[in-house]
C-alpha cells in the first residue's frame, strides 16, 4: 500500500489527514479525552498530549533556522517577513478598534484565527515555487529569514501589541524558548542540525493527530466556510502587499506572490496560545479549523497564481527590454 504518497496528494495532507482523523474520533466518542484510564495511557498521551508535541517540533523548526545571511538573501527576506508580520498587525489593530466581539467576527471568524493564518508563510510551499520559478538561488535561501515568523511568538505579539490579548513577559520567553534552543543546536552543529531536521516531518502528522482529537466536528460547515474566507484574505491582502515589498527590493513579485499563503504549522498556533491565554481556549478549537481550511485554500491557489505572475512578469520584462532595443527583436 502506498499510503504516505496518497496522503501527499493532498495539499498539507500530512497535517490535514491526521487531523481530521483526531477529529472523527473526538465526535464519535466526545468523552472519551475525559476517561483517566485512556488519557493515563500512552494511547492518551498520544491524542492529548498536544503541547509536549508541539515544543519537540519547534526545537527540530528551530534547528533548520540559520543565523547567517547576508546581501539579496538579508534584504529579501527581511521585506517579506516584516510585510507578513505588518499586514497582521494592522489588521490585529483594525480589529481591535472596529470591533465590537473580537471572537465572533464574520463567519465566526476570531482576531486569533485571523492573525495566525496572516502571520505565517508556508515556507515549503514558498521554496518549491522559488525553486522552480526563482531566477536566483537566493530567492530560495530568503527563507531562513521568513522562517522566523514560525510558531506562537509573533501571533501572540501582535495580539498583546493590539490590545486582544494580555500576556506575562515570560510568556513570550517560554513560547519561543523550544524554537531558541533548536536554533542554538542548529547552529552549533551542521550534525544536529541535519538530525533534528528530519524530526520536524514526524511530528507532524503527530500534533495534527492530537490537535484533531480536541474539535468536534459539529462546527466544521460553518469553520470550514470562514475558513475558504480567510484562506482567499491571506492570498489577496498580503499577495498585493509582499508583491510590492518584492519588486521595491529589486525583485520582479514573483517572490511575494509565492509567499502569499498560511503554513501548515500556523493551525498549531490557536492551541498554543489558548494555553497561555485562558481566554481564548473557547474559541481555539474553531480557530484551528479555520486556519487549516485557510491552509489549504493557500496551497492550491498560491501555485496558480505565482505561476501566472510570473509568466506576466516575464513578458512585461521582454516588452520593456524590445522597447529599450528594437533591434534585439
Amino acid at each position: 500500500m502506498r499510503i504516505k504518497r496518497a496522503i501527499d496528494k493532498v495539499p498539507g495532507g500530512m497535517m490535514l489527514i491526521p487531523l481530521l482523523i483526531g477529529a472523527i474520533l473526538r465526535t464519535l466518542f466526545p468523552n472519551l479525552g475525559d476517561n483517566t484510564v485512556f488519557t493515563s495511557s500512552f494511547t492518551g498521551g498520544l491524542f492529548t498530549g498536544t503541547l509536549a508535541l508541539l515544543a519537540a517540533f519547534y526545537v527540530c523548526l528551530g534547528a533548520t533556522i540559520q543565523f547567517r545571511s547576508a546581501g539579496y538573501i538579508l534584504k529579501k527576506g527581511v521585506a517579506l517577513w516584516v510585510g507578513k508580520i505588518l499586514t497582521a498587525a494592522v489588521i490585529g489593530l483594525l480589529i481591535k478598534y472596529v470591533a465590537s466581539d473580537q471572537n465572533h467576527l464574520v463567519l465566526g471568524l476570531s482576531a486569533l484565527a485571523i492573525v495566525a493564518a496572516f502571520s505565517d508563510t508556508n515556507g515549503g510551499l514558498y521554496m518549491a515555487l522559488m525553486g522552480q520559478i526563482g531566477k536566483r538561488v537566493e530567492d530560495v535561501a530568503a527563507y531562513s529569514i521568513m522562517s522566523l515568523e514560525s510558531g506562537p511568538f509573533f501571533t501572540m505579539l501582535i495580539l498583546g501589541v493590539a490590545g486582544l490579548a494580555s500576556f506575562p513577559l515570560l510568556a513570550f520567553v517560554y513560547a519561543i524558548l523550544p524554537l531558541i534552543i533548536g536554533m542554538v543546536l542548529g547552529n552549533l552543529d551542521e550534525e544536529m542540525r541535519q538530525f533534528l531536521s528530519k524530526g520536524q516531518d514526524v511530528l507532524i502528522p503527530l500534533f495534527s493527530l492530537a490537535l484533531g482529537f480536541g474539535i468536534n466536528l459539529a462546527n466544521v460547515v460553518q469553520a470550514g466556510a470562514s475558513g475558504i474566507i480567510l484562506g482567499l484574505a491571506v492570498v489577496v491582502i498580503t499577495g498585493v502587499v509582499l508583491i510590492l515589498l518584492d519588486r521595491v527590493t529589486g525583485g520582479s513579485g514573483v517572490g511575494g506572490m509565492a509567499a502569499a499563503s498560511t503554513a501548515g504549522n500556523a493551525a498549531a498556533v490557536p492551541v498554543a496560545v489558548a494555553a497561555v491565554y485562558p481566554a481564548y481556549k473557547g474559541i481555539a478549537a474553531t480557530a484551528t479549523v479555520q486556519v487549516a481550511a485557510a491552509v489549504i485554500v493557500t496551497a492550491i491557489l498560491v501555485p496558480i497564481l505565482t505561476a501566472w505572475y510570473a509568466r506576466w512578469a516575464d513578458r512585461r520584462e521582454e516588452s520593456r527590454r524590445g522597447r529599450e532595443n528594437p533591434s534585439a527583436l
